[in-house]
């Protein structure tokens, strides 16, 4: 399925219908006064958060979401019936903002609800305008229309935990070996094109566990991704709901690369997306243990993160070494943590 996180849709509240003016016209009943209804209100918009859905590709398809108006008020004192709300199926963790940039709501919760346009209320027929003085008047209140506008759907995954990485780094590995999770593995840049939940459950491979945790694997990010380049910066709003990072590196070939530099680099990228996103808890790990790189400078590396403070984790997720232990210490730290619950922009 192809991953929309982004999408704008118009929509409009049924208008209400108009309220009646009649008279009653019967026999032996000649000034028998209004006998009319008033109009039915009009059907509102409303977007439903679904667990079942994971993106917003079925509302690119269709744009315009209009509920149905209410009836006319008729004689003989019938009212015109309500117009349907209108259900639109949203995935959990949309932000629904206005044309302005608004944000109206930050639909976080299954089932949660948002009325993107209300319908209007339908007209008063003309017997509520009689008065002991006027008692036969010879108009109705027409309906009110519903509720237009436009708006901007932004979908941020709610995932635990996020995987932040260069390209290429070995994220989708990790979450392949962690997870039932299958994403694209190949040995060149850029081959998660689209992020991928997977549910991590404690010990690793048990199907039921108390102990489990949500993680996203997003496409690698590289310097200036908050600018655009890469792929990466189409999904930091992703990281955004994340309550703990997995922050791997590596030991590069690529000139001017080093295990340092890409942990500061990737930290000023968060900075500069999201001051707030930058200051998450990151668990640093060295990745691709089972190359022999690596694991020979694997004491150089976690002395100098000491320095700074940090421990480094390392792990290959190749051979399963050390995933265990990093899954425990990330649910350990999940688990401490609030929900995130932002509805930042």
């Amino acid at each position: 399925m192809q991953f929309i996180d982004e999408c704008s849709i118009f929509v409009r509240g049924g208008d209400g219908g108009d309220g009646c003016a009649a008279f009653r016209r019967e026999p032996g009943r000649p000034r028998g006064g209004p006998a009319s209804g008033d109009g039915g209100s009009g059907g509102s918009v409303i977007l439903v958060a679904d667990p079942q859905r994971s993106t917003l590709l079925d509302l690119t398809y269709r744009r315009e979401y209009r509920a149905e108006r209410g009836q006319a008020g008729q004689g003989r004192d019938r009212y015109g019936r309500g117009g349907e709300d209108l259900i639109v199926e949203v995935p959990a963790g949309v932000v629904i903002k206005d044309s302005d940039g608004t944000v109206l709501c930050d639909l976080t919760t299954p089932g949660q609800t948002f009325v993107a346009a209300q319908g209007g209320q339908g007209g008063r027929g003309n017997i509520h305008f009689a008065t002991s003085t006027w008692q036969a008047p010879e108009f109705a209140e027409p309906g009110t229309p519903g509720v237009e506008r436009t708006l901007t759907l932004e979908l941020k995954l709610l995932a635990d935990v996020g995987l932040l990485g260069y390209p290429n780094v070995g994220k989708s590995s990790l979450i392949a070996r962690v997870s039932r999770v299958r994403p694209k593995i190949a040995n060149y840049p850029f081959t998660t094109l689209v992020p991928n939940l997977g549910v991590v459950s404690l010990p690793l491979g048990s199907r039921v566990s108390d102990r489990s945790f949500v993680l996203a694997d997003l496409p690698g990010l590289i310097e200036g991704a908050h600018q655009g380049h890469g792929l990466g910066h189409r999904f930091l709003r992703h990281l955004q709901r994340t309550r703990v990072l997995i922050h791997l590196i590596e030991l590069s070939e690529e000139p001017g690369r080093d295990p340092l530099h890409d942990f500061d680099t990737l930290n000023e990228e968060l900075r500069k997306f999201d001051p707030e996103l930058a200051n998450r808890p990151q668990v640093v790990t060295l990745a691709k243990l089972d190359l022999t790189e690596p694991r020979d400078a694997l004491a150089t590396l976690r002395a100098q993160f000491a320095a700074r403070g940090i421990q480094l984790w390392a792990i290959s997720a190749a051979t399963g070494e050390g995933v265990a232990e990093l899954m425990d210490e990330v649910y350990r730290r999940t688990s401490a943590l609030p929900v995130q619950s932002s509805t930042a922009a």
